[in-house]
């Protein structure tokens, strides 16, 4: 089996490397901000497993960029590039890789949950069922 130049691994870790990373006390703060858009971008059966964190958007990773582009049929009304945007997943990989992704399509201010749903948890901030 041949090996990758880079693997997921060391892709997570670059893109940390140029982006905005929150920790859970900072996504909770600016959540009080009604403009702020939290979007989950796990897996529909990591939500009904897991939780999620109350008036977040799902996204499933996959359909990110569909859902993202206002000029596309798939649009969701809340993602706006010129809102505040926290994307969060399960530990912060996807998350990672998705700010990266926004940011390139011309969103202005994209963050991500550091740690991702798991730390959310693990710090005792609120979770809610879908």
């Amino acid at each position: 089996m041949r090996t990758l130049d880079k693997g997921a691994a060391a892709l997570v870790a670059e893109a940390k490397t140029g982006i905005e990373n929150l920790n859970p006390a900072q996504v909770a703060a600016e959540l009080s901000n009604p403009g702020v858009v939290v979007v989950d971008l796990r897996e529909r059966e990591e939500l009904v497993r897991e939780g999620m964190i109350a008036g977040a958007v799902h996204v499933p990773r996959g359909l990110l960029e569909f859902v993202a582009d206002p000029s596309h049929a798939y649009h969701h009304s809340r993602l706006d590039p010129d809102a505040r945007v926290i994307l969060h997943c399960a530990s912060g990989g996807r998350s990672a890789l998705a700010v990266r992704t926004l940011l390139a399509m011309g969103y202005r201010s994209v963050a991500h949950l550091d740690g991702g749903f798991t730390a959310w948890k693990a710090q005792g901030h609120p979770v809610t069922m879908p």
